[in-house]
């Protein structure tokens, strides 16, 4: 499949996707928001693709959404605009590619290699790891375009880094350091620029060499879902059942044969046929 915007490069058990308008740093447009809805999906798909990893092309992550156009880059009736309903633009469903990102089945890595502002910034949040280079700049810049914060940013940002410290990064519109935003708690590392591909690589393979794909896909979701609630009721709900049925089931047997045995696990377990009814309680 043959994409616009983005590159989609499977190397072993990892995709990446790269953002590829680097003489616009990268800069988002609606075409960009399908095709990246649309990579999601396919990967979503693919039980050979175990990770994906996020990243951008030249020396840009993505510099929100593409202005070009002017000050009507953001009306969804003009011709050209960059907006998530742009006229002649493809469609995106079902959240786009926030929904894409958020129910993928696989985790994600978004490894920032320059600025990501807006728009830019808004995308990582649904991907489960964030890691920068040093350099990079963050910026949440909607109020300073006369906007709000899109692309479910309002409540993704505060889960991740705390109501107080969302607001202060949403009001001010200030850019962040690489440094600030792993204190805020929005980074899980900060590496030289050099590094931030093989790191986010050697972790992309640090999961799919030692983790079962349904356990995975489970996990990430269960720990979205239950992370904001006021008590652990909902999560007590389910990991007991969950735990139930995946311990009579292959993928468990495996694993501990595989600690037992002091190899590397092989778990036949694919997200594609082998997901537990217990699923679609937390999608």
């Amino acid at each position: 499949m043959a994409y616009e915007t983005i590159l989609y490069e499977v190397d072993g058990p990892v995709l990446t996707i790269t953002l590829n308008r680097p003489d616009k740093l990268n800069a988002y447009t609606a075409v960009m928001g399908a095709e990246l809805q649309q990579a999601f999906e396919r990967a979503d798909a693919d039980d050979d693709v175990r990770v994906v990893i996020v990243t951008g092309s030249g020396r840009g992550f993505c510099a929100g959404a593409d202005i070009s156009g002017g000050s009507g880059a953001f009306d969804t009736k003009a011709e050209g605009s960059v907006a998530f309903a742009a006229p002649n633009a493809p469609r995106q469903s079902g959240g786009g590619f926030v929904g894409a990102i958020f129910h993928c089945r696989k985790p994600s890595i978004a490894a920032i290699n320059g600025a990501a502002v807006g728009v830019g910034a808004t995308l990582t949040l649904p991907m489960d790891i964030r890691i920068a280079a040093e350099g990079a700049k963050i910026g949440f810049v909607f109020a300073r375009r006369g906007l709000v914060p899109e692309a479910g940013s309002a409540w993704f940002l505060p889960q991740l880094v705390g109501l107080p410290t969302a607001l202060k990064w949403c009001l001010t519109g200030s850019l962040l350091s690489a440094a600030e935003a792993q204190a805020g708690g929005l980074l899980a590392e900060v590496v030289p620029p050099d590094q931030l591909l093989p790191r986010a690589r050697e972790l992309a393979l640090l999961i799919a060499e030692n983790t079962a794909p349904v356990s995975i896909a489970l996990a990430r979701q269960m720990l979205w879902k239950f992370a904001g609630e006021d008590s652990p009721d909902g999560a007590l709900a389910i990991d007991g059942h969950l735990s139930m049925v995946l311990g009579a089931g292959p993928d468990v047997k495996e694993g501990v044969a595989a600690f037992l045995e002091k190899r590397p696990p092989k778990f036949p377990g694919k997200v594609s046929t082998d997901m537990p009814e217990a699923w679609t309680k937390l999608v």
